[in-house]
């Protein structure tokens, strides 16, 4: 497929970015709006959270089978298809009446969007010549950083002035233009979609991979709550995952005809890389996903205060994405970035980790900041890394793989934040009832002070005290779960300080400028 050139290449940048940004805007513009779909659906916190990980699970599931369904359906009917699922779930999504019923359409929005993502990347580099198609990855890059980030404000905004159906309401326009900009500027590859009578549907495979990805997210969502292996249903589920996952991997290495090529494993460097990828996609969504919880629910910001408050520090990092593409264009080592943006994210975790309950949405820039910087250093050098040590006709399969350990590692920081909260609130609130004593002074001080300052309103002793311990009892829940959120946090940067040492498992040789110009084409016809 030749290069676009003129205005068709700045439709094709325009649609596919587009839509990208729109597919990961959905991984966090619900955000901000998980408290009041709690109120409106009937649901606790902890279920309404389904509807962010249900979208995660589908993209999980469908990312690594893109190039093979593109392969079998022809590249731009597939990608015109999820655009067009993408927008007709979006509507059902927002008129969804229960909450069981909003999770299955975000699953289902979740499989159209899941498409979005990787296709687009491949569109968008065929607009450009190869030598110019690094740029092109720092293009993308920055719709990768700016779509979760800018979620949220979005979020923010319509919940504030609309109403929480209208996030998903937004989506359809963006549709349709998109639709009617595939079928007038992106041409269809030479031959794609011809030899569909010629591959093999590995309906097993996808099955497997299918129970094993969904029966594991739930239980990482429900044990917690359900006490984990102390319920029948999740040692059963938990054998389904089992089952799933390592029938999924037996199926895959054993096929001729595999929906995933595991075989790109057996390489090194690509093992080891997505170790990298999928804490990076941990850190990403999981400090996205718990900062609005967080900031709503203790510091008392709006949905719109919350999604304000991440759009700055993204406007200053998104300047990074460009500027790495055309380093790695150059022919720099990714190593040095991945280091940098690992450092970067352990500051962060532990610097969010100091953040108080005081604190205003100017106070957190500094933090968010130091998040979008690290994401920043780590997205692109972390592809670049990953396809190193492959061969050329591999670079499809492991660049797919790549895209789904990334999301896989959100789906499980999520996961992993929702229970780890619980269970640390818990804790802290233990904690801090046990300073709440007679003969603890400060305690005194300040019970004393609220009964005084009710009873000089109401003038009744009895009733003001009691009313003063369900104040404080409520003051040291609220404490509890900020220390929670903070401690999760702290989390984050342990998962990356482990990491670090392996990172001189990663040593390559510099590529050359062919290689460089090869992995790029073969991006560009990746999934």
């Amino acid at each position: 497929m030749a290069a676009a050139k003129g205005i068709a290449k700045v439709l094709i940048v325009v649609t596919t970015i587009s839509a990208a940004v729109m597919e990961l805007l959905d991984t966090t513009i619900v955000n901000v709006a998980l408290n009041q779909m709690a109120g409106s659906l009937g649901a606790t916190i902890e279920d309404v959270a389904w509807v962010v990980t249900s979208y995660a699970i589908a993209n999980v599931i469908i990312i690594p089978m893109t190039g093979f369904l593109g392969e079998y359906f022809g590249r731009k009917t597939y990608y015109l298809g999820s655009i067009i699922l993408f927008g007709v779930s979006s509507y059902f999504c927002g008129a969804s009446h229960g909450l069981w019923e909003l999770v299955f359409w975000r699953f289902i929005q979740g499989v159209g969007g899941g498409a979005l993502l990787s296709t687009s990347q491949a569109i968008l580099f065929d607009a450009f010549e190869p030598e110019d198609r690094p740029i092109a990855s720092g293009i993308f890059g920055m719709g990768i950083i700016m779509g979760p980030t800018l979620g949220p404000a979005l979020g923010g905004y319509i919940v504030e002035h609309f109403t929480w159906q209208d996030i998903f309401f937004v989506n359809i326009p963006i549709c349709i233009a998109a639709t009617i900009l595939t079928i007038l500027f992106i041409d269809r590859k030479e031959g794609e979609g011809q030899k569909k009578h010629l591959i093999k549907i590995d309906y097993l495979g996808i099955g497997l991979l299918t129970m094993g990805v969904g029966s594991l997210q739930y239980v990482l969502e429900k044990g917690e709550s359900e006490d984990w292996f102390e319920a029948r249903s999740i040692v059963i589920i938990s054998l389904m995952a089992v089952v799933g996952l390592v029938g999924f991997v037996w199926r895959e290495l054993t096929t001729e005809s595999p929906v995933v090529n595991l075989h790109i494993f057996k390489y090194r460097v690509f093992g080891v890389s997505t170790i990298f990828t999928f804490v990076a996609g941990l850190g990403l969504f999981t400090s996205v996903f718990v900062y609005p919880v967080m900031v709503q629910r203790i510091n008392g910001f709006t949905p719109l205060e919350t999604g304000l408050s991440l759009i700055a520090p993204t406007l200053f990092g998104v300047v990074l994405f460009p500027i790495i593409g055309k380093r790695m264009a150059a022919g720099d080592s990714p190593l040095p970035y991945m280091i940098i943006g690992m450092l970067i994210f352990i500051f962060f975790g532990f610097y969010s980790g100091t953040a108080t309950t005081d604190m205003g949405k100017w106070d957190f820039f500094p933090m968010q900041l130091a998040r979008v910087f690290g994401v920043a250093m780590l997205q692109m050098p972390l592809i670049n890394q990953a396809v190193a040590g492959l061969k050329p006709k591999e670079f499809p399969a492991g660049i797919a793989l790549t895209n789904m350990i990334r999301q896989l590692g959100g789906a499980f920081g999520i996961a992993l934040a929702n229970n780890y909260v619980t269970s640390r609130a818990a804790q802290h609130r233990s904690d801090l009832m046990a300073n709440m004593t007679p003969d603890n002074p400060l305690f005194n001080e300040r019970l004393n002070g609220i009964v005084n300052s009710m009873v000089a309103k109401t003038g009744d002793l009895f009733t003001s005290t009691q009313m003063a311990y369900k104040q404080l009892e409520l003051i040291v829940s609220k404490q509890a779960y900020y220390l929670a959120y903070l401690d999760t946090y702290r989390v984050i940067s342990i998962f990356f300080m482990l990491i670090l040492p392996l990172i001189f498992l990663l040593k390559t040789k510099k590529p050359t400028k062919e290689e460089i110009a090869e992995a790029a084409k073969a991006a560009a016809e990746s999934h």
